[in-house]
């Protein structure tokens, strides 16, 4: 799931974030898979990987595990994680943004604000409509149709 240019509304971490998880989300049964595999699968760093694997691992969305045999899958199912709780997870890891209006806003200013907040509110309200498994059927959708012979991806 190569992307040239990362969506400004979602951040080039938590891109690269459901890139692992979608790949992640593609294992059936769950195995558990390195951070290098993962990097390489999806052309990342993966010092930059691990950093975003961890982060979700905190949040109980992976789990992990060490040694020559571990790694990190899905702590549940595709359907169970909601693309909500990944981007809580790398936001709220990262620090909140202080929203607060400077003391000289203007009316422009203020009504700015406002519709950042109705935008960002109607984000996390689809955000959490949409789960990892329908981002997966998404994925899988556009590889067919993108396949050398035009697939078409059905149920």
């Amino acid at each position: 799931m190569a992307s040239a240019h990362p969506s400004p509304l979602l951040g080039r971490q938590v891109v690269h974030a459901l890139k692992a998880l979608l790949e992640l989300a593609d294992d059936c049964p769950p195995r558990w898979r390195s951070v290098n595999d993962l990097a390489a699968c999806q052309a990342l760093p993966a010092p930059m990987l691990e950093q975003l694997l961890l982060r979700l691992r905190r949040s109980g969305l992976l789990e992990a595990r060490r040694g020559r045999v571990g790694g990190y899958r899905l702590a549940r199912g595709a359907p169970l994680i909601s693309l909500a709780e990944v981007v809580g997870a790398l936001e709220r890891q990262q620090g909140a943004v202080d929203r607060r209006e400077p003391a000289s806003a203007t009316a422009a200013d203020r009504v700015a604000q406002l519709l950042e907040r109705r935008l960002r509110a109607a984000l996390e309200r689809e955000l959490g409509q949409c789960s990892l498994a329908d981002l997966r059927y998404d994925l899988r959708s556009a590889q067919a149709v993108l396949s050398p012979t035009g697939g078409m991806l059905l149920g």
